[in-house]
């Protein structure tokens, strides 16, 4: 009697299985990266709507630091945690009304503030090496001596030029100055356009300590990873059973047996 080779066959399914792919460790693990990512991903939205407000500034006053419709991202402090050199978003109704502000603070309470020395801004007589304003014309600032009161801040914008700050309000009752109270924010990053993180202003340091930037970098890297073990962990199913099809695809039909 001739010899019949059998073969194995697909079952009557098509071949497809509907169960679940991959190994119980990967699927264990794809699920803890999930649930961890939603968790991180989460967690670092909700502590920066906490801390961060988000302004567009629609002017050319802080120019080349911020330009007309770039959007930041700033921190929500009190007004007594601001120090030189922070560029802070604040509200006074004798210099805008119903609207916010976007300077920079160059001297604070105490402070003796003149402009300009050598092309440079004078604070209790140091002259200030303003790296951010990166060739910016100073000279053009024409500020007497002012002490500033204290609990208030004196501002300028980056752009000097043209920017309508504490110089420009000289011969208001408070001499320009603003009070701290009326400090809402502080701007630690330009995001839209992806300009990142503010310059420090480390002109200011042989005056004082410098304000230390707020926890936005934590928090973007929170988002980050989190997003990123949402995807990897999502896509271990899928990837799973494309390996596991193509590993099927590449198996021959063997011979069972003779009779």
């Amino acid at each position: 009697m001739g010899g019949e080779s059998t073969t194995r066959t697909a079952p009557r399914g098509g071949g497809k299985s509907t169960g679940p792919v991959g190994t119980r460790t990967g699927q264990r693990l794809s699920g803890i990266a999930v649930a961890l990512g939603i968790v991180l991903f989460l967690g670092g939205f909700g502590w920066g709507a906490v801390l961060y407000r988000p302004y567009t500034v629609p002017t050319t006053s802080m120019t080349p630091t911020i330009d007309a419709g770039d959007r930041v991202l700033a921190q929500r402090v009190d007004g007594s945690e601001i120090r030189r050199g922070d560029v802070v978003v604040f509200k006074d109704k004798s210099w805008v009304t119903n609207a916010s502000v976007v300077k920079r603070v160059v001297a604070i309470g105490g402070d003796t503030v003149s402009c300009c020395t050598d092309g440079k801004l004078t604070v209790n007589g140091k002259q200030i090496d303003e790296g951010y304003l990166k060739g910016s014309v100073v000279e053009d600032k024409n500020i007497p001596t002012v002490k500033v009161p204290k609990g208030r801040l004196f501002l300028l914008g980056d752009e000097r030029e043209g920017s309508l700050d504490s110089s420009a309000h000289l011969s208001d009752a408070a001499q320009g100055t603003v009070a701290r109270s009326a400090v809402t924010a502080r701007v630690d990053a330009v995001v839209w356009p992806m300009k990142g993180m503010l310059a420090r202003p480390t002109g200011f340091e042989a005056l004082g300590a410098l304000s230390t930037p707020g926890p936005l970098r934590p928090i973007v890297a929170l988002i980050v990873v989190g997003a990123v073990l949402v995807l990897g962990g999502g896509a271990y199913g899928p990837v799973a059973k494309r390996l596991g099809g193509r590993r099927r695809a590449r198996t021959r039909t063997e011979p069972v047996g003779a009779r």
